[in-house]
C-alpha cells in the first residue's frame, strides 16, 4: 500500500525516498537510539508500532507505560523520554497518548526536543525535511495503526534540509 507522494520536490516516481508501504525499510544510520513512551491511553498503539518496527528490523527503547488501566500523567512521560534524550542530537522518539496534544505540549518544554503531531506521511516527511523534528507525536484516539506505522517510517527515513536558513531557526529555540 504506497501513498501518493505530494512532495515538491519529487520526481513522481518515489526517488525522494518516500514510497511507504508495509514492506519499507525503516533504518537510517543517523539514528544512534530510537525511543517510544505512551501514557495509559497510548498503550495499545505503543505496542502495535514497537511490534512493527521490531520485526522491521528496529528495536525502539520502550519507556513506558505498559498498563492501560493504570493512569499515568502525560507530562511524567515526556519527561522520562526528554530526559533520555539529553545530550544525544542523533536520538528520536516517539510519544503517545489520547489526543496527542498534551505529550506535544509537555515534550516541546525541552530545549533539545523539537515535536511534533503528526497524522499523515507526508507531515511526518515535512516535519522532519523543514524543521528537524527529533519527536513524532501521536494522538491514539485520532489516528489509525497502519497510519501511525507509515508516519513512523516517514519520520525515521527523512533527512533534514540541513539549509542555513533552516539551521538559523532551529538554533533560535535551543
Amino acid at each position: 500500500m504506497t501513498h501518493q507522494c505530494k512532495h515538491d520536490h519529487c520526481c513522481g516516481n518515489h526517488e525522494c525516498g518516500c514510497k511507504n508501504n508495509s514492506e519499507y525499510s525503516v533504518s537510517n544510520n543517523n539514528i544512534s537510539k530510537l525511543y517510544i513512551a505512551s501514557d495509559h491511553r497510548g498503550v495499545g498503539l505503543k505496542h502495535y508500532l514497537r511490534e512493527m518496527l521490531d520485526q522491521r528490523g528496529v528495536s525502539p527503547i520502550d519507556l513506558g507505560t505498559d498498563n492501560p488501566n493504570e493512569m499515568v500523567d502525560y507530562s511524567d512521560i515526556a519527561n522520562i523520554l526528554a530526559n533520555a534524550m539529553l545530550g544525544d542530537t542523533n536520538a528520536r522518539g516517539i510519544l503517545i497518548c489520547g489526543t496527542g496534544a498534551g505529550m506535544l505540549i509537555a515534550a516541546n518544554r525541552y530545549r533539545h526536543i523539537r515535536a511534533s503531531r503528526c497524522d499523515t506521511p507526508d507531515q511526518a516527511h515535512n516535519d522532519r525535511y523543514h524543521d528537524d523534528i527529533n519527536v513524532i507525536v501521536f494522538g491514539a484516539d485520532d489516528i489509525d495503526p497502519e497510519n501511525a506505522l507509515i508516519c513512523t517510517q516517514e519520520f525515521l527515513t527523512s533527512e533534514f534540509d540541513a539549509i542555513e536558513r533552516r539551521i538559523r531557526r532551529i538554533e533560535k529555540m535551543s
